[in-house]
Formats: C-alpha cells, sequence, structure tokens
C-alpha cells in the first residue's frame, strides 16, 4: 500500500540530492514531518465541520458523489442494457442517452481506491 511514510521516503530521496550535509537533512525531514502533521490536523478539523452541519449539502457532499457515481454505474451497466433489451422485445426502438465513462470511472474508482485505504488503516489499528 502507498500512504503519508511513502511520501515522506520519495520526499527524502529528494532532499538527499539536495542537503549533502546529515544534520540538515534531518532538520529539513523534521520540517517536512511537522507541515504534513499540521495539514493533516487543518483536515480533520475540515471534516469534522462538514459532517456536523445540519444540512445533507455540507455535511453530504462525499456521499452525495458517492451515491450519484454508483447510480450512473448501475445506469450504464445494468439499467441501460436492460431496458435497450426489454424495449427491443416490444419492437421499441429507442435510443437511451449513454455518457462517456471514463471520467466517472475515474471518480468512482478514486473513491473506491480511498474507502479500500482507509479499510487498510483500520486493519492495521491506525484508525485514530
Amino acid at each position: 500500500m502507498f500512504g503519508a511514510d511513502d511520501v515522506i521516503a520519495a520526499g527524502l530521496k529528494v532532499l538527499d540530492k539536495f542537503i549533502p550535509d546529515p544534520a540538515a537533512k534531518a532538520q529539513a525531514e523534521a520540517a517536512l514531518r511537522a507541515d504534513l502533521q499540521k495539514w493533516d490536523a487543518s483536515q480533520n478539523v475540515t471534516n469534522q465541520v462538514e459532517a456536523s452541519h445540519r444540512t445533507v449539502f455540507v455535511a453530504g457532499w462525499r456521499p452525495f458523489i458517492g451515491w450519484v457515481c454508483g447510480m450512473a454505474f448501475a445506469y450504464h451497466f445494468v439499467l441501460q442494457p436492460l431496458l435497450v433489451f426489454l424495449l427491443a422485445i416490444y419492437g421499441a426502438n429507442v435510443n437511451l442517452p449513454e455518457f462517456d465513462m471514463s471520467v466517472l470511472t475515474t471518480v468512482l474508482m478514486g473513491i473506491l481506491g480511498l474507502g479500500g485505504l482507509r479499510t487498510y488503516e483500520k486493519l492495521k489499528g491506525a484508525a485514530a
């Protein structure tokens, strides 16, 4: 799995090329880790504020994206082919709308991938 430690390790490889002094490199590493922790803490505050909001338009944007992607995925791969089949049985020739799934699939796989990383964190006991 790819996580924050991998990002830090990649950043440290870059630091090795530009900062040969071990003391300066250690100081840059500490600054990098501190900045990442600050960003993580501020993102957690933002997430808590969004989740505690009383309206679904603020608290529910992530679930909304999930539902939209799920419904579009279901339409594209289940409902639309089934409707075309059923309409053909009854002799109706209707062109149902089709859309480009490449963009939607990118978003959906990103959501599912992030969900998988969160499950991995929970299994490893890193869920705090």
